[in-house]
């Protein structure tokens, strides 16, 4: 059995402003079917959009995006849980900080909290306790902490869905002749350098924040894999069927 490290960002979860509750639906089902096979952690965004539904507040400003998260996660984690239930699974809530992932007692901490999870069924669903966070104690995005969940959780595999469904030889966006990279050894150093770009209002990252995540797990000896959130033909495809059609793994050289 695998572990494996789910990651969902707020671009895929939320549309218009709100949670896109179809696209929740169809990762819950994917999730439900992953778990059949593989200990399965989820990372997910959508705190603070989830928030915004309630109450529209800037989310520019430090205190509004912290207050929205905080009215925002048990939205989110409702919805979670009224879906997962459909399957007979529990969720379990797992808030930590960037502090949580520094010291090796926390780390410790977690592990167990997530172990006892998992050795009983449960789903945990992993995110940043945005709440409470500051800049400098925060880790600063979910594809960052999925990398870290995934390390420290002594996890497998990462699975980042995504707007973004492959790493491109050049941006897709700007080259229409641009190719879908199916396989990744190594990440060029200048390419980590390159400005965040994210795509979606309540997003933090982009591509960068998804390439810095594959490097951190390449150094540590573990796999990622890229694909889109919207359509998860190729995470099925790659994660339940064994086949890999399309999205990106980022693995070391054998």
């Amino acid at each position: 059995m695998k572990r494996i490290v789910v990651k969902v960002g707020s671009a895929v979860l939320t549309q218009d402003g709100t949670i896109a509750l179809q696209r929740m639906q169809d990762l819950v089902d994917f999730l439900a079917e992953l778990k059949k096979k593989n200990e399965v952690i989820l990372v997910s965004s959508g705190a603070v959009a989830g928030g915004y539904t309630k109450l529209k507040l800037d989310r520019t400003i430090v205190a509004n995006k912290q207050a929205l998260a905080a009215i925002g996660q048990p939205v989110l984690m409702g919805k979670y849980a009224r879906k997962f239930k459909n399957y007979k699974i529990l969720t379990a809530q797992v808030l930590v900080t960037a502090v949580n992932l520094e010291k090796d007692d926390d780390i410790q901490r977690v592990r167990n909290t997530v172990e006892t999870l998992l050795g009983h069924g449960v789903l945990p669903i992993v995110n940043e306790n945005d709440a409470t966070s500051t800049d400098e104690l925060e880790v600063g995005d979910n594809d960052q902490l999925s990398a870290y969940i995934t390390n420290n959780m002594d996890a497998d595999m990462l699975i980042i869905l995504s707007d973004i469904d492959a790493y491109y030889d050049a941006d897709p966006r700007k080259h229409t002749n641009a190719k879908a990279l199916k396989k990744v050894h190594a990440i060029d150093p200048q390419e980590l350098s390159r400005a965040v770009t994210p795509h979606n209002v309540f997003a933090t990252g982009g591509i960068v924040t998804k390439l810095k995540a594959a490097a951190y797990l390449l150094e540590h000896d573990k796999e990622m894999f890229l694909a889109s959130g919207f359509d998860l033909t190729d995470v099925k495809s790659f994660a339940i069927d064994k086949v890999h059609k399309g999205g990106t793994i980022f693995t070391k050289a054998k």
